[in-house]
């Protein structure tokens, strides 16, 4: 299957989650969209693998810039949060920008293009529901604990103060991508498991090469310094909105394409 037609099929199955009202058939849609990605990406695999010479030198990882959003607009954390949640289980690592305004992802084209297609889908869901919660005003009944440290002394202690809207929305977006990476994960494992089990030949050798290939290619293309941590922990933990946002992150149901813009910084490594 070529890179077009698997991302038709990747897009109409997201079209399916989105038209169902049952949440358990739109997790359904989302997750074969994620194992369909895999049997592509295992299929390609183990054809590099057969390839000798010019055939196999035309198919190489590559770099390309992902942008998140525009320098200054709040929120971008978590969005590369789910980014970076979608790409580990696809075979992409990432960079981050300082400001969050993009990443670098590094990975076989078919694999970021795979990336792209959930993420374009899945940050509109994310912001939707993180939306919605605010404006049920549950998180209004919730408190924030807090780490505090005196300079002088070094003593740290928590305290507990009512949730501001920002943070319940940092930790809901944040507990989102966090379910939306696990259930992927899952897709992932279940497809190479069941590929694997099938004992086509070659595949488990063709896997391993890719990672190798992969590890090589980011070290040898990677100009990051220090690691990205993700959303601040300074902003403080809430429970209540966390749990909101794993439970719309178990029912998320992906939407249509949408292009963010952005600005660059210096770069921090992602993970995979």
């Amino acid at each position: 299957m070529d890179d077009e037609k698997l991302l038709a099929r990747i897009g109409a199955l997201l079209r399916q989650a989105e038209g169902t009202d049952n949440e358990h058939e739109a997790a359904t849609f989302t997750e074969a969209a994620q194992r369909l990605a895999t049997a592509a990406s295992i299929d390609l695999a183990v054809a590099r693998a057969h390839h000798r010479g010019k055939e196999r030198a035309r198919v190489v990882p590559e770099q390309r810039t992902v942008r998140i959003g525009e320098a200054g607009r709040r929120g971008l954390r978590t969005f590369v949060e789910l980014f970076v949640a979608i790409a580990a289980p696809n075979d992409v690592t990432c960079d981050v920008a300082s400001n969050s305004t993009f990443v670098f992802a590094y990975g076989f084209a078919e694999d970021i293009d795979a990336c792209e297609a959930l993420y374009a889908s899945l940050v509109i869901q994310m912001v939707r529901a993180s939306d919605a919660y605010l404006r049920s005003g549950a998180y209004k009944s919730e408190t924030v604990q807090q780490l505090y440290e005196d300079r002088r002394t070094r003593r740290r202690w928590v305290e507990e103060k009512p949730l501001a809207a920002v943070t319940a929305r940092i930790n809901f977006q944040s507990a989102f991508a966090a379910r939306i990476g696990k259930r992927l994960a899952e897709a992932r494992a279940a497809e190479t498991a069941h590929r694997t089990e099938q004992g086509e030949p070659g595949t488990a050798v063709a896997l391993r090469n890719k990672e190798i290939e992969l590890k090589d290619f980011y070290r040898a293309e990677s100009s990051a310094r220090g690691s990205w941590r993700g959303s601040a922990a300074s902003a403080g933990y809430s429970d209540g909105a966390r749990r909101a946002g794993d439970s719309a992150g178990r029912s998320a149901r992906l939407g249509a394409h949408h292009e963010i813009g952005g600005g660059r910084g210096a770069l921090e490594r992602g993970g995979r």
